[in-house]
């Protein structure tokens, strides 16, 4: 793309100093036609590159000018804009932005700004609902992670009054909607969901971080252990076949179909992290899907049946007249 090689020339004359055609041209491997056409176009959109004449002439940037560009190419440019240029972007970033663009050379410029427009991020659903509440927290922990400084947290689990505990904040990771923090402990690596975080101090003591601490390998870690519990029994069943893009949209990756029974329907698989929240999770589906094992989840599902048909029906026999 020319736009990719006007940089490449800038850069080059940057770094040389001064230049001549054919040796741009061997540099960007064209013609020294192009390669003169190209330092013409670098000086129309308001590269400050003059042309010195005569015997050990060439080509340089006024008064030693120089950019803050590192290379960037315009595939680069589009894809760092599209990143970080949707409307769900902080105000600081959008900041940021707009005085990366004024370091972009003119030819790039376009690509940039179509790209800083091409995305929008609506936190909404369709009735209005935000889909994922703000973590209140996500900047304390974001400055403790790049300042270094351990921190007390008040941490709650399900169903549990929060409890403190002292932790080396090492890193942050966006996953499913949720924010995660990967923090050292005296047990090794531990990750805490911010929507349980209740309160977070800074204690002033220094992080002690894991010779070679990766976060991306910290991270995989953590979360196949966390893979590991949420896969930790299934059931089988059979399913009527208008059932499959419920018990797809239910599992997702932890539902397998089977093969096509005789009757119709299908033989599945589902996995889950117990056979008790398996069986309430299909418990809904009662009219178009069968468990058929293991007998503990037929067990569990009978007396979920019993419970809610007890209590329906004395709510039934109370309101009738």
């Amino acid at each position: 793309m020319r736009a990719d090689r006007l940089v490449a020339a800038l850069l080059f004359l940057q770094a040389r100093g001064l230049v001549t055609a054919a040796e741009l041209a061997a540099e960007l491997e064209v013609s020294e036609r192009t390669a003169r056409r190209d330092l013409e176009a670098l000086t129309a959109s308001g590269v400050p590159v003059y042309a010195q004449r005569g015997r050990g002439g060439g080509w340089r940037l006024v008064g030693g000018a120089r950019t803050d560009l590192t290379g960037l190419t315009s595939p680069e440019v589009r894809a760092l804009f599209l990143a970080a240029g949707s409307s769900g972007a902080s105000p600081e970033l959008r900041a940021a932005l707009r005085k990366l663009l004024r370091a972009v050379p003119e030819p790039l410029r376009p690509d940039a700004e179509a790209a800083s427009r091409a995305r929008i991020v609506d936190e909404l659903d369709w009735s209005g609902t935000a889909v994922t509440a703000a973590d209140p927290h996500l900047a304390e922990l974001e400055r403790a992670v790049l300042d270094g400084v351990r921190v007390r947290l008040g941490y709650a689990r399900p169903g549990e009054e929060p409890a403190e505990r002292t932790v080396d904040p090492l890193g942050l990771v966006h996953k499913a909607g949720h924010w995660y923090l990967v923090a050292g402990t005296g047990d090794g690596l531990r990750s805490y969901r911010l929507g349980r975080i209740a309160s977070v101090e800074p204690t002033g003591e220094p992080v002690r971080r894991p010779a070679g601490f990766d976060l991306a390998a910290a991270w995989r870690s953590l979360a196949g252990r966390l893979e590991d519990r949420l896969l930790a029994t299934a059931v089988t069943a059979h399913a009527d076949p208008d059932a499959l893009p419920v018990l797809q949209r239910l599992f997702g990756g932890r539902l397998r179909i089977g093969r096509l029974l005789g009757d119709g329907r299908r033989e599945i698989e589902a996995a889950g992290p117990s056979l008790e929240v398996l069986a309430a999770q299909l418990a809904g589906l009662a009219d178009r899907v069968e468990v058929v094992g293991p007998p503990a989840a037929r067990a569990h599902l009978a007396r979920l049946g019993r419970a809610l048909r007890s209590r329906y029906e004395e709510r039934e026999d109370a309101t009738t007249p």
